[in-house]
Formats: C-alpha cells, sequence, structure tokens
C-alpha cells in the first residue's frame, strides 16, 4: 500500500476471494495498524503472493510498523509500479493482484475492505506455452495460526469428488 513515493508493505493473514464475476477479494485491517490510514486513503492496495524464500521478510514485515520502518529498505524486497494504481507491488513476488477498495466493513477488532481486482501480474515462469497459470511452480507459503508452511503439492482440483470415472472402452456385442 502507500505510493511509488512513500511505499509501504504489511503481512495480511486475513484476505482471499469474495466473489468471480466481478473479480473480487478483500483485506482485513486493524484500525490502528499504518497500513490502515494508507489504504483508507487511497482506496486501493495490492496482495503479493509470497514465495518461501521470502519467508523471513514476510514475517518481519508483519511485525514491524511503516510508522518507524521503511521496509522496502530491505535487501530482499524492492517497491514496482503497478499497472493500475498507485499503490507498489513486491517486485520479487510471483504473483501480484491489484486491487480497488469499493466498501469498507467494520468488523469489530478489523475493518474489511472489499475491493474490485483491477489486474493480476504473474512471473512468466508460472505460465506455459499457451499461457496457462501454474501456481504450483511459485513456492508460495502461507500462514495459519501463526506458523508458515511451504505450498503446491496438487491433492485434487474442483469437482474431483463428484466427478464420473472414466471407464475403460467396452467392446461393443458382437465383436
Amino acid at each position: 500500500c502507500g505510493t511509488m513515493e512513500r511505499p509501504n508493505v504489511f503481512a495480511a493473514s486475513w484476505t482471499g476471494t469474495v466473489n468471480s464475476d466481478p473479480a473480487m477479494t478483500y483485506v482485513s485491517i486493524r484500525p490502528e495498524r499504518f497500513s490502515h490510514g494508507l489504504v483508507k486513503a487511497s482506496g486501493e492496495f495490492v496482495v503479493n503472493l509470497v514465495p518461501e524464500s521470502l519467508a523471513w521478510t514476510m514475517d518481519y514485515v508483519g511485525m514491524k510498523s511503516g510508522r518507524d520502518v521503511d521496509k522496502f529498505a530491505l535487501p530482499a524486497i524492492t517497491a514496482e509500479r503497478a499497472t493500475q494504481l498507485s499503490a507498489p507491488m513486491v517486485a520479487e513476488s510471483p504473483l501480484s493482484i491489484e486491487c480497488r477498495v469499493e466498501q469498507i466493513l467494520p468488523l469489530g477488532t478489523h475493518d474489511m475492505f472489499l475491493a474490485k481486482i483491477v489486474a493480476v501480474n504473474a512471473d512468466e515462469r508460472l505460465l506455459d506455452a499457451k499461457g496457462v497459470l501454474h501456481l504450483e511452480r511459485a513456492n508460495l507459503i502461507a500462514s495459519c495460526h501463526g506458523k508458515y508452511y511451504a505450498m503446491g503439492r496438487r491433492v485434487g482440483s474442483f469437482g474431483y469428488s463428484v466427478a464420473k470415472k472414466k471407464s475403460a472402452s467396452k467392446p461393443k456385442k458382437g465383436k
């Protein structure tokens, strides 16, 4: 969040997809956080997915405040101009999702910033020759209950639990 002139980055545990068409996501931020004011004022943010190589950096930017520390001074990350927003992207992120806030919902400890996805930027190494995204190549991490986990091993796909099983061709009668 922020601008290229004063970029900031923060770790968000509360984020996810909320709609397909239009493509929408959210991020929930505590009102007392520095990033909350930046996102509220600008009406935009970028979700930068994090590879395993940036685990320490992600943890650090989640522990330190942009009020006190220039997090982009870290050697591991670089602020990069977004394609549709004034908020910066993290150049080292394999996938960056540019978001424009549509609504702010106060929920108690956090405010939810509901946003339209206005652009998605993917590292070319994640795309095959047909332009299909292979996110498993990104070596992403996720956070759950204060721990970080490596991702990437496919365990199924949408609808596989109810898909009809392919059967071997049965010979036709009389053959």
